[in-house]
């Protein structure tokens, strides 16, 4: 096979539909787990919906699409992105933070999955107990890991099935059953009005109830290295608007369905959703409510597994990206016979089953949702603390390069532009901030343990780029040393 042949294959196992884009991207985006946390919130979760979905998800999808679109920055998303405009060093850095929380959301995403396997099999145990809890989770890590070894195409594939019986089936059943309720003339347990979604302090202790809402539109950036391998790119806006559109509707339809069906104390964060479909199930006395709950906890599971499945592959495409430049040692810039980027993912792996070890023991299980609340807390200021740089990159992109050709603007006007990014911007800050603010209802002992989880592991994670940074000048000296150039090996 002469490399002509060899590019042309790999490119046909790569290559995706707007529909399949549409799939991944809203499979890491449309986080069905948030839908709890945001219900714990009561009527204020409109508002942080609000916050989150138009006035920082709609900049990021804006944004991520306009420096996309740039001639020669479709491979390595926010690496290439930022390394232009701030810098070798933030734009690794950026990359870094946003391929390192993954490894944390991913312990969240998993987390759920398993509250869900656990009510769908009615084995508690699995859910409580931290060693079986563990050992589920490397389980399904690993055997996604395994599965994406042939290509993008297959993650497009699962991603499409898990997003239709995961995402689609259950939020629109979801939506169904709460007009059924409403109309039937059953109460609601919550009493939407402008007192009550209005945070009723400005205090850090309430404003973290922000944290999820973040979480729960983030992500978007992820596809956009994607572009490339779509077979019209011309679709990529289409698609980012087609997901706001999604996101926010989803979220709101949730957030509304569980905070007006269960008691507020009785929401719990990993598998809450789950029994909000049991108590919207009881107005049908024909129907089994165990039977419900069951089905909904396994479709549920296979819609986040999709979740997982794409996000190992979105964030390691720009990490391979910055291995060929000698950002990472050499053996990260190869991939295998389909064009996958095999040692960085099981680096990713690695990352994670150590991650999954402290927070799932650290936290002492799932005991009153600590370790869940941390695991969320840790990807928001990790990943928040990326947004903030990507839209830095992005406001000196619009202020000074605004001759560089693109296929797309995040709209005709530079004064809105610039209003995008300056919203991002400061709304990813506040989230950042109010991060590390323990939940009020924690005891001491538990926001102790809270916050020693969470700054300890943000210093860490912190620090590490810029330590790899030293490092960057010999493995790149060591990468050109070779022979072969290792942007034309990888490939």
């Amino acid at each position: 096979m002469n490399n002509e042949e060899k590019t042309t294959s790999l490119s046909d196992h790569n290559q995706l539909t707007g529909v399949q884009l549409f799939s991944m991207t809203t499979s890491m985006v449309m986080t069905v787990y948030g839908f709890a946390a945001f219900a714990k919130q009561g009527p204020t979760a409109l508002f942080f919906l609000f916050l989150a979905g138009i006035l920082w998800f709609i900049p990021v999808t804006r944004s991520a699409g306009e420096m996309a679109s740039i001639d020669g920055w479709s491979k390595g998303g926010i690496f290439t992105w930022g390394r232009h405009m701030l810098g070798e060093r933030l734009g690794w850095s950026a990359l870094f933070y946003q391929w390192i929380h993954i490894t944390v959301g991913m312990c969240t995403m998993m987390y759920f999955i398993i509250g869900c396997l656990s009510i769908t099999f009615n084995v508690p145990v699995i859910n409580t107990n931290p060693l079986f809890k563990f050992i589920i989770m490397m389980v399904i890590l690993w055997g996604l890991i395994f599965a994406q070894q042939r290509g993008t195409k297959i993650t497009g594939k699962i991603a499409q099935w898990s997003f239709t019986i995961g995402v689609i089936i259950p939020v629109f059943l979801l939506l169904f059953l709460t007009i059924t309720y409403l109309v039937k003339g059953n109460p609601m347990l919550i009493k939407i009005n402008p007192h009550t979604i209005l945070p009723s302090s400005w205090s850090g202790n309430v404003l973290v109830g922000f944290v999820p809402f973040i979480l729960a539109f983030a992500g978007a950036e992820g596809s956009a290295t994607h572009v490339k391998d779509l077979k019209k790119p011309s679709v990529y806006p289409k698609v980012m608007m087609a997901l706001a559109i999604c996101a926010i509707a989803s979220d709101i339809i949730g957030t509304i369905s569980i905070g007006a069906t269960i008691p507020n104390a009785k929401i719990q964060l990993s598998t809450g959703i789950v029994y909000a479909y049991g108590a919207l199930v009881q107005q049908f006395p024909w129907i089994n409510v165990v039977f419900i709950e069951r089905l909904i906890g396994l479709l549920l599971a296979i819609g986040i597994i999709g979740e997982i499945s794409s996000w190992v592959v979105g964030p390691n495409a720009g990490m391979y990206e910055a291995a060929k430049e000698g950002y990472l040692p050499e053996r990260f810039a190869k991939t295998n016979a389909y064009g996958v980027e095999t040692n960085v993912m099981v680096l990713q792996g690695v990352i994670v089953s150590i991650m999954a070890a402290l927070l799932t023991f650290g936290a002492g299980g799932d005991k009153s949702n600590l370790s869940f609340q941390t695991a969320m807390s840790l990807t928001v200021a990790l990943y928040t603390l990326m947004y903030m740089l990507m839209f830095v990159t992005y406001l000196v992109l619009v202020f000074k390069h605004d001759d560089l050709n693109r296929t797309f603007r995040a709209a005709k006007s530079k004064v809105m532009r610039v209003i995008m990014g300056v919203l991002g911007l400061v709304l990813s800050a506040f989230g950042f901030i109010v991060t590390f603010f323990p939940p009020a209802a924690y005891s001491a002992q538990q926001k102790h343990t809270y916050l020693t989880l969470l700054l300890t592991a943000f210093v860490v994670v912190f620090f590490i780029p810029l330590i790899m940074y030293q490092f960057h000048g010999n493995w790149t000296l060591h990468h050109h040393d070779k022979s072969g150039d290792l942007h034309h090996q990888a490939h």
